[in-house]
């Protein structure tokens, strides 16, 4: 079985401007803006291309993703899955059990995907790592995870911890 890979982002920075907009609605601001195509080049340039992106149907995460996938030298499928808005640890995992690709991207919007970073990284992880997302997992942040068992298999504790990258890291 081929090792899978298993990306986390969180949304590029959104924009707080319009209090009447309803916080499904909001859109990436200026520094979001910027950040977005800055990990979709730190994705390419590292090789860590998804076949498969699973993304939050809100306006901020789907602006990240096009954005990201703009930079990209291939062509990613894109599933927006409702589910994965305001979604609980849990709920990230049992959408991810259903992918049908080798490596998976998934965008989606804290506290919910800090948690499931933390609590996915299991055996073999960087304690390094592991703490600098505990400190703080940003907006535009991105955690890297391998494993060798398919998606269905995958539980808490499952996968391989092996990256976090920040926009801050790439200044």
């Amino acid at each position: 079985m081929p090792v899978r890979q298993l990306l986390i982002l969180r949304h590029a920075k959104s924009s707080w401007d319009d209090p009447k907009l309803d916080d499904f609605d909001r859109p990436l601001a200026p520094r979001g803006l910027k950040t977005a195509p800055l990990m979709g080049r730190e994705l390419a340039r590292r090789g860590w291309l998804p076949d498969l992106a699973l993304v939050s149907p809100t306006l901020r995460t789907r602006d990240t993703w096009r954005l990201v996938a703009q930079e990209l030298p291939k062509h990613v499928q894109a599933e927006f899955a409702e589910e994965l808005y305001e979604a609980a640890p849990a709920t990230i995992l049992a959408r991810v059990r259903q992918a049908k690709a080798t490596n998976l991207l998934v965008i989606g919007h804290n506290p919910g995907l800090q948690q499931f970073g933390l609590r996915l990284a299991g055996a073999g992880s960087d304690e390094s790592v592991f703490k600098k997302i505990e400190a703080k997992f940003p907006t535009a942040a991105l955690a890297r995870f391998t494993l060798g068992e398919d998606w269905a298999d995958l539980d808490f504790r499952g996968a391989r911890l092996t990256h976090c990258v920040r926009p801050k890291d790439l200044a």
